[in-house]
């Protein structure tokens, strides 16, 4: 296992759970979003108004073609595993921890979030939608599936790396 990838829905926990992996394990984190902006030299939100979507989605396929081979913790856009070969790609270089939040969970973290293309043009409605039309793609990436709902950052964070542990063969 090279690197571990947070999938899930926008607001789910993936870069916050993503800081607190990389502590514990003492690996370093990316957030592909970030990165994503910095190798553009601009926000996300303006990729999309310059670029659209589609674009967008083919720098995340590049991302992880591309990205450095070492070990780390990548928390992936919430898109990301909508495609089938980015899916492949996650499943063959690392371990796939899939974070299932309710959606009334995510709809209080996203809401107000200008940094969101998505959430800034649809309403609450059509991000609900797109949040089960996007979860099967979640579960197919996943080697894990981790509920979210009712754990703290801390528990989530224990069960991920207690995962990473026992298939890395430590106790």
């Amino acid at each position: 296992m090279k690197r571990v990838y947070l999938v899930g829905y926008m607001g789910s926990g993936k870069s916050a759970i993503g800081k607190r992996l990389s502590f514990a394990t003492k690996l370093p984190f990316y957030d592909m979003d970030t990165e994503i902006e910095r190798k553009m030299g601009m926000s996300i939100p303006r990729i999309f108004e310059l670029y659209g979507e589609a674009y967008f989605r083919e720098l995340e396929t590049e991302f992880l073609r591309n990205f450095r081979d070492e070990y780390c913790i990548i928390a992936t856009g919430g898109g990301v595993a909508m495609r089938k070969e980015n899916r492949e790609i996650m499943r063959r270089t690392g371990l796939v921890f899939f974070l299932n939040a309710p959606f009334r969970d995510i709809w209080r973290r996203i809401a107000t979030d200008k940094n969101r293309p998505i959430v800034q043009r649809s309403s609450k409605t059509e991000l609900e939608k797109l949040y089960y039309d996007r979860k099967p793609y979640y579960l197919r990436a996943g080697h894990f599936k981790v509920e979210t709902e009712r754990r703290s950052l801390l528990d989530i964070t224990t069960y991920i790396v207690f995962q990473m542990n026992r298939l890395r063969g430590d106790d």
